[in-house]
């Protein structure tokens, strides 16, 4: 029998061999009624609808926390968004209404529902992913109300290959790496949630691939191969054995640099500890992005000087030959660390977060933590620390205020310490427009493409009803991103960026044009990353950043980059 090839949207660039577990969830998984309620038993209809709403909210909880600590607190948001499905107003009004015109609050969930899954469902590009979002909060309750049981993914076999018409978010957290050999769902692109998840996990990953996908039977080998964004069913020995020398041989030692010899570094974004280990067998050249985060969370105090500066010099000991960018602690907006008691703001991403909390809310954990990093800074390595969400210059020169402070202390307790390199992360419209000003002052600037689309666009990230606007790819990201490569360059200061943009390898040509010296992202998208630099003339990508910033739409820089 010859081999099957079904294309698909490759959301992962590694190639995956195994066996096919189909997931089929029942929406319900028990028996309901569809018998009308009776006017009598309706108030306990709608309060079964109030429990089973508070405990979907305890299961987001639940899965955030999950999701941060395995994934990361940026794919954690998603279930923040989540939350604003279940609290939606206007469905909590369809559902009361329906179960006091005597519908079953499953019934009625399900109706309620429907309209804007649809409404999602014929919109374009990420909007239209957005559909898998409320299906996703709807199962969750109508499961809950009626009984249903959950399908425990966590506890595949090893080397599953998991098919399904679609992943949730829920269902793609719960994918154990060590026994997912890949999976592929018939629908979803490269910017779904499933797609950013499998990113992070490091899972092979096809999406896209449509109703030809239910041709495959449940057990039979198959590859799933997320660089070329194929499925083959029946493959061929030659077939799987090369799939899984393709998988072994993808990572790339050593620094890279374009056909003409452009170095560009490409580091890892680190969210946890064990992310070190990722970054290191994916072939980092160093940490460009380490969220500091993690240390403050899922504890009752924030972590000591002592201890911050052991995890400091963890890192730079993992990479002695590369640079390990720090970002100090970067809470609020999306961000919470629950003793620290964050005030609830309306805008939380315009409010107090970043440096803004550092330099006022948290000043004694601010010093704490630059304590802990200029004492590593006397250790062996290249350490660098950045300042998230500086707005302005006031912001960065009071920062560097109490980094010289701080190194006073230091030397009148006559304690070892060195300042590293400085850095400000370009987020805000406001550090574009004084970019120059900044890099004037410090050795670096870090470019976090997601928060800088939200602002820039002013769409927030969390709120799913205009993600289509949250795209580096909009023309006025693209121009603050090329703005912000002169100042550094124009002040002699390298230029780094560390948001999702970085790790799209079908970016990569265009970020190298637009002058980027540093690309940092989740390790699975490094040697991907890598190899594409390798074959890149710095000339030509030039010519294409070139015309993509004179393009009027997002449509027309898609279009610039399918035509290459």
């Amino acid at each position: 029998m010859s081999e099957r090839v079904i294309e698909g949207i490759g959301a992962t660039p590694r190639t995956g061999v195994g066996s096919v577990v189909w997931y089929r969830p029942a929406e319900t998984g028990a028996e309901e009624s569809e018998e009308p309620v009776p006017e009598s038993d309706r108030e306990s209809e709608q309060e079964r609808f109030e429990a089973a709403r508070e405990r979907a909210r305890e299961e987001l909880e639940s899965e955030r926390e999950r999701t941060a600590e395995r994934v990361g607190e940026e794919e954690a948001a998603v279930f923040d968004a989540h939350r604003q499905f279940l609290d939606d107003p206007q469905i909590e009004e369809e559902v009361t209404e329906s179960i006091g015109e005597g519908a079953p609050a499953a019934s009625a969930v399900r109706e309620a529902f429907a309209d804007p899954i649809t409404q999602f469902e014929g919109m374009d590009g990420r909007m239209a992913e957005r559909a898998d979002d409320l299906r996703d909060v709807r199962d969750r309750l109508v499961r809950l109300l009626v009984g249903g049981e959950r399908v425990d993914l966590a506890e595949l076999p090893e080397g599953s290959i998991l098919l399904a018409e679609r992943l949730t978010p829920s269902d793609t957290a719960q994918l154990d790496p060590e026994r997912v050999a890949g999976f592929a769902t018939s629908t979803g692109g490269r910017t779904s949630h499933a797609a950013i998840f499998a990113r992070s996990l490091a899972i092979p990953a096809v999406l896209g691939v449509g109703t030809d996908l239910e041709s495959i039977d449940e057990g039979e080998r198959i590859v799933v191969d997320g660089d070329e964004g194929i499925v083959v069913a029946d493959p061929t020995d030659e077939r799987v054995a090369s799939a899984r020398r393709d998988t072994a041989d993808e990572v790339i030692d050593g620094r890279v640099a374009t056909v003409d010899g452009r170095g560009i570094e490409v580091a890892a974004n680190v969210g946890r500890a064990a992310d070190l280990e990722g970054a290191l067998t994916q072939g980092a050249d160093g940490i460009g992005l380490y969220r500091t985060e993690f240390l403050f969370l899922d504890r009752e105090e924030p972590p000591a000087e002592a201890e911050q500066y052991e995890r400091y010099v963890e890192a730079l000991e993992a990479f002695p030959d590369g640079r390990v960018v720090v970002r100090t602690l970067d809470i609020g907006g999306d961000k919470r660390i629950p003793y620290l008691d964050l005030p609830d703001e309306e805008n939380p991403f315009l409010g107090e977060r970043g440096i803004r909390r550092s330099l006022s809310s948290d000043e004694e954990l601010f010093e704490t933590q630059l304590r802990a990093l200029l004492r590593a800074g006397a250790a062996e390595g290249d350490l660098a620390v950045m300042f998230p969400l500086v707005s302005t210059v006031e912001e960065l020169d009071a920062a560097l205020d109490r980094v010289e402070e701080v190194a006073d202390s230091l030397e009148a307790e006559g304690l070892e310490y060195a300042t590293p390199e400085l850095g400000v992360m370009i987020e805000t419209p406001g550090a574009v427009f004084m970019a120059e000003e900044l890099a004037s002052r410090v050795d670096f600037l870090s470019i976090g493409t997601n928060d800088l689309a939200q602002y820039v666009m002013a769409a927030a990230r969390e709120n799913e009803r205009v993600a289509d606007l949250h795209d580096p790819l909009h023309p006025p990201v693209l121009r603050a991103i090329r703005r912000s490569v002169e100042a550094a360059h124009e002040n002699d200061a390298w230029i780094g960026m560390c948001g999702e943009m970085a790790g799209d390898p079908d970016l990569t040509e265009l970020l190298v044009g637009l002058g980027l010296d540093e690309l940092s992202m989740s390790a699975v998208t490094i040697p991907a990353v890598k190899a594409n630099v390798e074959g890149i003339e710095t000339e030509s990508a030039g010519d294409l950043a070139s015309r993509a910033l004179t393009t009027a739409t997002r449509t027309d820089v898609t279009n610039l980059l399918t035509d290459q």
